[in-house]
């Protein structure tokens, strides 16, 4: 308001602008009015407005001067070069969790490998019997599922599960679920778990009837249902021939 009077009762000339610095802090910005009379106004000007994108808010003073004219000093405020730390630990966390999932995805698949491959390349050697018979890889994997899924639940987990008036899953509750990184890590564990389980006991049960199993452990490592099938399909096709065998 004052610098808006100042200006109706008295001419001005504008001259050269000169900025003092770039923004910053401690920097400063002058502009210079100069007034044909002798006295431009006894009053100061003091105004704020913020700059155009995320530059910082900053303050507006006016010094009269009977030599130079008045200046209108821009003067940076330094709470607008303060860092947001909620924000920064917040990608910080994201960071860490991306991190976390993809190292964890990374480990579960290479921990399953060798079992497929001792029951694809060495079904018959011991140390692949003594492999498939041991729990310690499921008990491995699922404390891995286990914190995997607590890290990635929150309240809206169970809403998106049982999203139906019948409280049953529904597709679009499930995409936005899996939607988060720390779940796709958490379901691929549980998937490589289950695959492995379902191999080992086509593997086991190949074992005991005399039946070929490599080709439905390998449909169990990425498509167990195929493979599952395939071994139904191939005991179902072996048993009339080794009955045949077992007869002569």
């Amino acid at each position: 308001m004052s610098f808006s009077s100042c200006l109706s009762h008295s001419p001005l000339t504008l001259k050269a602008i000169k900025p003092c610095g770039s923004v910053g802090k401690g920097q400063n910005f002058c502009f210079s009015f100069r007034s044909n009379e002798s006295e431009l106004c006894n009053r100061h000007i003091v105004g704020s407005g913020r700059l155009q994108g995320n530059l910082p808010r900053v303050n507006l003073s006016g010094d009269r001067s009977f030599i130079g004219g008045s200046k209108i000093v821009v003067k940076p405020n330094a709470t607008g070069l303060l860092p947001y730390p909620k924000r920064s630990r917040m990608q910080a966390s994201c960071f860490i969790g991306s991190q976390l999932a993809s190292t964890a995805f990374t480990a579960g698949t290479v921990a399953v490998l060798p079992f497929y491959t001792l029951m694809v390349l060495a079904p018959n050697s011991v140390l692949t019997k003594k492999s498939m018979e041991s729990s310690l890889p499921y008990v491995v994997l699922g404390i891995l599922y286990a914190y995997l899924l607590y890290l990635s639940w929150t309240p809206e987990t169970g809403r998106l599960i049982f999203a139906s008036k019948y409280l049953l899953p529904e597709l679009p509750g499930i995409a936005r679920m899996f939607s988060s990184e720390m779940t796709l890590a958490s379901a691929w564990i549980h998937l490589l778990v289950v695959d492995l389980f379902a191999a080992r006991h086509v593997f086991q049960d190949g074992l005991k009837n005399q039946i070929e199993t490599r080709h439905s452990v390998s449909f169990c490592l990425f498509f167990c249902p195929i493979g599952i099938l395939t071994h139904v399909i191939t005991k179902a096709m072996t048993k009339p021939a080794t009955k045949e065998g077992h007869g002569v």
